[in-house]
């Protein structure tokens, strides 16, 4: 909406013959290269704030010829047209604090989107540390949506659409996230992410929960291996016991099963499973469809249009400083056999081992600083 009222002014000025400063014009393709470089392997756009899951596929090819960018073409038509950009394939926003990340641009490529910037200025939510997954062509992790402005459909699931309870994130004691800030006061630098040919590094924290009394902040480091699985670290630091609650949000068309801890799908094609690599105890619930006594296990791809899907929680309590490890393991069809386990962590990274299919990954995730990020094969 934004992007399609900067051309309308646009276009009314060059019909008008009055020329706009280069500022705005650069700021048009701008747009559109966020566009161009969020799209999905589907072509759909990405579910977050106040958006909708429509196409941008028409869009960016559109714009890939209007602006001679033959890589923002190569994006869209998965390759089959275009030349293929010099940059990717992952791709982070340094201002918004986005991270995109994928193992390629084909229609079955891995891509997930890991937010870690500001709240933002309009139509935000909630939901800083959120992550949404597709893979195989399709949705697995989702963002719940935005349901209504106004209406029936408003009062009984705007809040819920706003809150932390419609994402992909923890709840410190039955609590979510504030709002705010509204602006970026700088853009994120190197310490936040790390791109490589073979992985993808991001992190940040929130230390802001409603109704929360005391210390209580969540880090979350993101590691992609490139074309083979996510890693996600929950670093949560308090000076007391918090009962905890990590909410896993799956697309409708999941068919989604419990496996000695670990949560997973069961689709024809196109599977996600989440594996807890850490030592915690858990009690796993799921919930979809539920009204009362609060809002939970709903999605809504566009406006005033909604339907259940299951939400996956993982409850447990800690009693002072803790760190949760999970392995977020695409695949085509069965999820294959996989073994991951701790090898050291202290106050300031973990190392971690996994083994798969005959290949081996020892992976270093810092919390906070991504200078020690790094991966290597055995």
């Amino acid at each position: 909406m934004a992007l399609d009222n900067f051309v309308l002014f646009k276009t009314i000025c060059d019909r008008a013959n009055k020329p706009l400063p280069n500022f705005y014009n650069q700021t048009i393709e701008n747009m559109y290269n966020y566009i161009a470089h969020a799209i999905r392997p589907d072509g759909f756009r990405i579910l977050n704030n106040d958006g909708d899951q429509g196409s941008d596929r028409a869009i960016v090819l559109e714009a890939a010829k209007k602006f001679n960018k033959s890589d923002w073409e190569y994006i869209a038509s998965n390759g089959k047209t275009g030349s293929k950009p010099v940059d990717g394939p992952s791709c982070f926003f340094p201002w918004a604090g986005q991270l995109v990340s994928r193992s390629g641009y084909d229609t079955q490529a891995h891509w997930s989107f890991f937010d870690i910037g500001p709240w933002g200025s309009g139509h935000q939510h909630n939901d800083k540390l959120h992550l949404s997954i597709s893979a195989y062509g399709r949705d697995l992790l989702v963002d719940a949506g935005r349901f209504a402005y106004t209406g029936e459909t408003a009062d009984k699931f705007r809040s819920y659409a706003k809150g932390s309870e419609g994402h992909n994130l923890l709840l410190i004691d039955g609590h979510g996230q504030k709002p705010g800030p509204t602006h970026a006061q700088s853009p994120l630098d190197e310490t936040n992410v790390k791109l490589q040919k073979d992985f993808d590094y991001a992190t940040n924290s929130m230390s802001d929960f409603i109704g929360v009394e005391g210390k209580a902040e969540h880090q979350r480091a993101l590691f992609y291996v490139r074309g083979e699985f996510w890693v996600v670290v929950d670093r949560i630091k308090t000076e007391k016991p918090r009962q905890i609650e990590v909410l896993w949000h799956w697309h409708p068309s999941c068919k989604v099963v419990e496996d000695n801890a670990t949560v997973k799908t069961q689709n024809q094609s196109g599977n996600l499973a989440i594996i807890p690599v850490s030592t915690q105890t858990f009690d796993i619930v799921f919930v979809k469809g539920q009204e009362k006594p609060t809002v939970q296990g709903w999605y809504s791809p566009e406006y005033n249009l909604y339907e259940p899907n299951t939400m996956s929680k993982y409850s447990t309590t800690i009693q002072g400083n803790d760190t949760f490890v999970w392995l977020l393991l695409p695949s085509e069809k069965a999820t294959p056999m996989v073994n991951a386990k701790i090898l050291s962590q202290n106050e300031a990274e973990i190392s971690l081992e996994v083994k798969m299919k005959g290949k081996s990954w020892q992976l270093t995730i810092p919390y906070s600083d991504s200078a020690t990020a790094e991966i290597k094969n055995q």
